[in-house]
């Protein structure tokens, strides 16, 4: 007998979105150094170009498994590292909205809507997960930025497009969701220490911080760009000092965790610099966003590669305990 053939994409796991997410914050990151450095947009929008094709692929594999079985989103929703990865995937789609909006405005404008319409759903479902779960599994976690401070990621594009309102509202919206976040995070980690497992998603607490102060600076807001660029700071030295304690489990798929926010901060440092706002005009967060932007360069293709590794080897979803069509 013969072992029963697995049908193709049947389960693809969604730890693969969090690095492509990170990817699509370097290339952006990289088109707004071209800016401060004088560096040819060329390198931004080679890697913006690869990082859609790589994306465009893994989001039909996982939509082979959805169309399979639907049920398979919820399942995947009531893990951690599933629901990281779906809330990355869509918000993919509103990184590829921004990367779009200088090239293709119009195109940009239907990826945005379908990026908030996507995000959205998910964050609906993973209220519906939480309250129809078990008790336990609904304590706050950083994923808890991903599924419900994601939003802050539409006014990259829907700022540059017009949306200036919408944007605006998002903006404070999803900032008081990250302060409320931010303030159960932090009692949290005094009261008890996180298994080493599950420390790289705490490097997702500089992602919202980062994206704040980005679209503060898209909007003119400059006190509130330059305060969350400031707590930004603060996080990633924390980060940085930690960072054996964070890794000390060795590599995992939730690595991912390590690039979009490094990616975001990045961009974020970039953005100030142009706008020439902050320290020395605007001179210090350049230099600093270069540092970041480098080791960002070495980090997240690293660890992109090891994830799509994973998955070749079929290993990535038995590690993530993805679910099956």
């Amino acid at each position: 007998m013969f072992p029963k053939p697995v049908p193709l994409f049947s389960r693809t796991p969604p730890a693969i979105f969090p690095p492509i997410m990170g990817a699509f914050g370097l290339g952006i990151a990289w088109r707004r150094a071209g800016e401060v450095f004088g560096l040819p947009s060329a390198i931004g929008d080679l890697l913006l170009g690869a990082v859609t094709l790589l994306f465009v692929f893994a989001a039909v594999a996982y939509l082979a498994k959805v169309v399979r079985r639907p049920g398979v989103v919820p399942e995947d929703l009531r893990i951690l590292p599933g629901r990281a990865g779906l809330s990355a995937g869509s918000l993919s789609v509103a990184l590829l909205a921004a990367a779009l909006v200088p090239v293709a405005p119009e195109a940009a404008r239907i990826a945005m809507m379908v990026a908030g319409g996507l995000h959205l759903t998910l964050a609906a479902l993973v209220v519906y997960v939480l309250l129809s779960g078990p008790k336990e599994q609904r304590g706050v976690t950083p994923i808890w930025h991903l599924s419900f401070v994601g939003f802050i990621l539409l006014p990259l594009s829907a700022a540059p497009l017009g949306y200036t309102a919408l944007s605006t509202g998002i903006l404070y919206g999803t900032a008081l969701m990250a302060l409320g976040i931010y303030a159960v995070s932090l009692g949290q980690m005094i009261r008890r220490d996180p298994p080493p497992p599950l420390r790289p998603l705490l490097a997702i607490h500089l992602a919202p911080a980062s994206l704040i102060g980005t679209v503060s600076a898209l909007l003119g807001d400059q006190a509130l760009a330059l305060s969350a660029a400031a707590i930004a700071v603060l996080i990633a030295a924390a980060l940085i000092v930690k960072a054996r304690y964070l890794t000390e489990s060795g590599f995992s798929p939730l690595y991912g965790a390590f690039t979009f926010p490094s990616a975001a901060f990045a961009g974020m440092l970039m953005l100030l610099s142009i706008l020439g706002w902050g320290p020395a005009n605007g001179a210090a967060a350049g230099a600093l966003g270069a540092f970041v932007l480098v080791l960002a360069s070495a980090i997240v293709p690293v660890i992109l590669v090891k994830v799509l590794q994973l998955w070749a080897r079929g290993q990535l979803s038995v590690k993530t305990n993805a679910a099956a069509a």
